[in-house]
């Protein structure tokens, strides 16, 4: 016939067919998920539910190639991510941060002791598999449900399961109402508390004062022990770390440098680590009013961008930028202010804002590279790499006591943990991790549409028997349980005992979920910063934890 072609290609499972298939999943997917439902929107989690119907009406794809792209996919998503997080996953830790990410891990923690409770509840009617499908569901958390698949595999190959259960039908029926319930949560929250939004704002304008990070302050000075001394000797004397990036002496500016002397009288521009800014101070001066525009004809200060590869690694003091009559002051990394300190380890990508003279900043360029073109280069020895490093690590066997056989990270476990030491340390082995933010998106993107058109079509055939005639409302009755009982919990604990700002509460809670649309609501009700800096502080680790719970559970009670 005419358009047997046709038809074998929409009939036949064949390689042509299940890229046709994926692609007409993904797009419809992707297109529909871009609609708002009452303001909220499910993103690129709809092709989940547009593999389901597909797969509902018979359509199937090739096995192994199905196989292949859902296991790749993951690892690209969860690769992606990692990378992401990597720099700020261990200064995440500092400060207020380590107290955000106690109440976070507490969140995780409190939802699957939610689970587990539940699972005894019901004494065997919904198997852990499901309810781990669920709770990833609940949680909005795909890369849990790639890790609890993964564990499912492991079982399987091991011969301790005789058949991989369809445990993206769970994730598919509490996801809509984990979103929804996340959102329920905080408004919950807000009416326990009765939050008036004027006085949280109040208090995060005067939080913004004492957070952590680098302290500007112009300063005159009065000091014996300091009057007469060069910058080395006092350096040495205060013992606090600081830069004096410029100097008024007798009517004129500079930039001093190593043997620049200090007197009584000067007035400086200081930049300390916010931990040293009171002792230096104390030890210095008097902080004053002082307008440096004047300055400005004759120094700039300019924010340059490294893409030099082989700045990368490279100490902060071996470029020796005074020699060049600039001063460092501050790095700018995944939007983190570090102290330019000496022995601070620059990465490609890092911006270093610097201050100089014009030739001196030109020059400057030149060593650091400042191309930003050179920032769009992909680089795939990292990528692959990664990869590679991630799956060998992810299959190595940890025998922990009393678990019925090892545990691996497998492969959404060990390229997650990978690639967040190489985003923090890659630089130690010469590797450039720095990926624009376009680049990554795209990659994660990629990644997970590839991993839920997978499970989407694999389990749609089971959907409707299994959901509707089956267990399907007691399934979205546990997942909203899974899901509110730890926020509202937690809330409670975060604003009761911890005394955390509405705002910052609101963005933890959505980082613990590790979901976009709660930290898209909480921006759009504060209005300010606070909840995406909250969420961003708790995220890698929230992340890391739902990725090997969601393991353990599968190890221990399947």
């Amino acid at each position: 016939m005419e358009f047997d072609w046709l038809i074998s290609l929409f009939t036949e499972d064949g390689i042509a067919h299940t890229i046709l298939l994926y692609a007409f999943v993904i797009g419809i997917g992707v297109m529909i998920g871009k609609v708002k439902f009452f303001g909220i929107s499910l993103g690129v989690t709809f092709v989940l539910f547009v593999g389901i119907i597909v797969g509902h009406f018979g359509f199937s794809a090739n096995h192994e190639l199905m196989h292949f792209l859902r296991e790749f996919g993951l690892i690209l998503f969860i690769y992606s991510i990692g990378l992401q997080v990597g720099p700020g996953f261990f200064s995440s830790f500092k400060k207020g941060g380590m107290h955000q990410n106690l109440l976070a891990a507490t969140i995780v923690f409190l939802g699957v002791g939610v689970t587990i409770a539940l699972y005894y509840i019901f004494a065997g009617r919904i198997p852990m598999s499901m309810f781990v499908g669920i709770l990833s569901g609940a949680v909005t958390n795909t890369p849990g449900l790639g890790a609890a698949q993964e564990a499912l595999r492991q079982l399987h190959d091991a011969g301790q399961i005789t058949e991989i259960p369809q445990i993206a039908l769970g994730y598919a029926v509490a996801y809509p109402l984990g979103v929804t319930g996340i959102i329920f949560s905080l408004i919950i929250i807000r009416t326990i508390f009765k939050i008036n939004f004027d006085k949280e704002h109040e208090k995060i304008k005067e939080s913004i004062e004492n957070t952590e990070g680098t302290r500007l302050m112009t300063i005159e000075i009065h000091s014996k022990a300091i009057h007469g001394k060069n910058l080395i000797q006092i350096r040495k004397l205060l013992g606090r770390q600081f830069v004096i990036s410029r100097l008024y002496h007798d009517g004129n500016y500079s930039i001093p440098k190593g043997d620049t002397v200090l007197h009584n009288n000067d007035i400086v521009l200081v930049v300390s680590a916010d931990e040293d800014a009171e002792p230096v101070k104390e030890l210095l001066g008097d902080v004053v009013e002082f307008d440096w525009k004047e300055s400005e004809e004759k120094m700039i200060s300019r924010r340059i961008v490294i893409t030099r590869d082989k700045i990368n690694g490279k100490t902060l003091g071996s470029l020796k930028l005074r020699a060049l009559n600039v001063n460092c002051t501050r790095v700018i990394r995944s939007g983190f202010d570090l102290f330019a300190s000496e022995d601070l380890v620059l990465q490609v990508g890092d911006r270093v804002v610097v201050v100089g003279s014009h030739e001196s900043i030109k020059r400057i360029e030149s060593v650091l590279g400042n191309t930003l073109k050179r920032l769009d280069e992909p680089h795939l020895i990292t990528l692959f790499t990664g990869i590679f490093l991630g799956i060998i690590f992810g299959s190595i066997p940890f025998y922990i006591p009393g678990m019925p056989m090892p545990v691996k990270l497998g492969l959404a476990g060990g390229p997650l943990v990978i690639a967040i030491l190489l985003g923090r340390f890659g630089f130690k082995l010469r590797l450039i991790t720095y990926t624009t933010q376009s680049a990554n998106l795209l990659l994660r993107e990629i990644g997970i549409t590839l991993f839920l058109a997978s499970v989407g079509i694999a389990s749609g055939d089971q959907f409707v028997e299994t959901v509707v005639h089956g267990d399907g409302l007691l399934w979205v009755g546990c997942g909203v349980l899974i899901t509110m009982i730890p926020l509202v919990v937690a809330g409670i604990i975060g604003r009761k005992m911890m005394k955390l700002n509405y705002f910052t509460l609101m963005g933890l809670i959505a980082g613990s979920t590790t979901d976009p649309p709660a930290l898209a609501y909480a921006n759009a009700t504060a209005g300010n910063d606070a909840p995406a800096v909250a969420y961003s502080t708790v995220y890698p680790l929230t992340m890391f934890l739902r990725v090997i719970m969601a393991q353990i559970l599968i190890l221990i009670f399947v």
